[in-house]
């Protein structure tokens, strides 16, 4: 447990002292954040804040873990390794869109597609190396089986596991994307997931089936819960120390550079932990905003009408008149609701298999 609390303060300590240097060095670079013309008024005085701070809590969830394992002189794992690869992989995306903007001074940075290939071949590297590495009982980081609290159904085999886990890492760097839209609204939220997800690894470490002496009935086939609570830690830290220098009226912005890699994360964390289905509950902000999305481009399409005066949702509310930090705290409070039912789900697996 020692791992837990180390990774956390680690990602913390390093986001709270390294964030004001790397605003220092963006805005003498120049790399400030472009804001679209059709958005809300009241965000063009953000234009130019300092952009790609997700490289910020990206590099300390790395140092995090690293040390961690150093301080602790314990062995990194596959499970681990691979959803902080999956992290870097995709905000090595998003730096490049970044970049692309503030370099070309416009909204959109990679083409569309040349950003889908990136992402794809991250997810694909991931998918595929997920089911390889067994231990000694046999268990891979993840599992081609779908999963809710735990494995269940049948096994869908390796491709369609693929595609599936891309499915999961496109759509929640995506949500993350969207979400990130007003300051501190993403990093909070995320914060409140990895809560949960280190809670989730620690639980399964317990119960994990491993343990001879008291695995149950209800015990977890997951090849690395406390690993993946160690990067969850991390995170959660990494982002809190973030946060500080995110928040209204942020000094700095995520990017594309942490959302998406924030989204991969997530994702990640759901495949190897075998809670794949639970993460849109846990994280039903992400999917909540998502969906404004999907309903407004949808409903647009085929009637010519908007059912909301903006989307992602946060801008709706914003044009109702809502202040951005209005939107922020009751989103987060919606957000934190959504935890406590997953974690409420989660638990009630347990106790139902038991």
């Amino acid at each position: 447990m020692k791992q837990i609390l180390f990774s956390g303060m680690i990602g913390l300590f390093l986001t709270l002292i390294g964030t004001p240097l790397l605003i220092k060095l963006l805005a003498r670079k120049g790399y400030g954040q472009f804001i679209r013309d059709d958005g809300p008024r009241d965000h063009h005085s953000k234009r130019g804040t300092p952009t790609m701070g997700g490289i910020a809590f990206i590099l300390a969830t790395l140092i995090a873990y690293a040390l961690t394992k150093v301080i602790t002189s314990s062995n990194p794992s596959f499970s681990g390794v691979l959803v902080l690869f999956l992290m870097a992989g995709m905000g090595l995306v998003g730096f490049l869109d970044d970049y692309i903007k503030i370099v070309k001074q416009r909204s959109l940075g990679l083409r569309a597609k040349a950003k889908m290939a990136g992402q794809l071949i991250v997810g694909i590297a991931f998918a595929v190396l997920s089911l390889q590495f067994a231990d000694l009982r046999g268990q891979t980081p993840a599992s081609d089986r779908l999963s809710f609290t735990q494995d269940f159904g049948w096994q869908i085999g390796p491709v369609l596991f693929v595609i599936w886990a891309l499915f999961m890492i496109l759509a929640m760097s995506n949500g993350v994307n969207l979400t990130d839209g007003l300051d501190g609204l993403a990093t909070g939220a995320s914060v409140m997931v990895f809560g949960a997800y280190t809670f989730i690894g620690i639980w399964q470490y317990q119960e994990s089936c491993a343990n001879a002496i008291s695995a149950g009935p209800a015990c977890y086939e997951v090849r690395d819960p406390l690993d993946l609570a160690v990067v969850a830690s991390a995170l959660m830290g990494a982002c809190f120390g973030f946060l500080w220098w995110n928040t209204s009226p942020a000094k700095i912005f995520m990017g594309d550079t942490g959302s998406l890699a924030l989204g991969g994360a997530l994702a990640g964390l759901a495949i190897c932990s075998r809670t794949e289905l639970l993460m849109a509950v846990l994280g039903g902000l992400f999917v909540l905003i998502t969906m404004s999305v999907v309903i407004q481009v949808g409903s647009f399409r085929l009637t010519g009408k908007r059912v909301f005066r903006m989307a992602p949702l946060q801008h709706h509310f914003e044009l109702k008149g809502w202040s951005e930090v209005l939107v922020v705290v009751r989103f987060w409070i919606i957000q934190g609701m959504c935890v406590i039912v997953g974690l409420g789900l989660f638990y009630g697996g347990w106790q139902a298999a038991k």
